[in-house]
């Protein structure tokens, strides 16, 4: 996890313009293929969902511990049903 200095605001202004370019497209390739990725894959946010949902139902004390017992569950994926069969998709 980060600390304090995850919070920290980042100084572009030391990369030379090229780099600074470089890193835009980066960034701009990876939401893309994050976003094609979750479009491939809509059983992710029912499990975010049902995740966040059980968070703020049962409010507990660690929720580390809570979020590892709750996505280790055998039966994690049923409350997805057939959202989670039958999902093809080509790079």
């Amino acid at each position: 996890m980060a600390g304090k200095e995850g919070s920290k605001k980042l100084n572009y202004s030391v990369l030379s313009a090229e780099q600074q370019e470089k890193l835009q497209q980066f960034k701009l390739k990876t939401r893309i293929d994050n976003e094609k990725y979750m479009r491939c894959h809509p059983e992710i946010d029912l499990l975010i969902g049902d995740f966040i949902r059980n968070v703020l139902h049962k409010r507990p004390a660690d929720i580390r511990e809570f979020a590892a017992d709750h996505f280790t569950k055998p039966d994690l994926l049923k409350p997805t049903g057939s959202k989670t069969e039958g999902n093809v998709c080509t790079d």
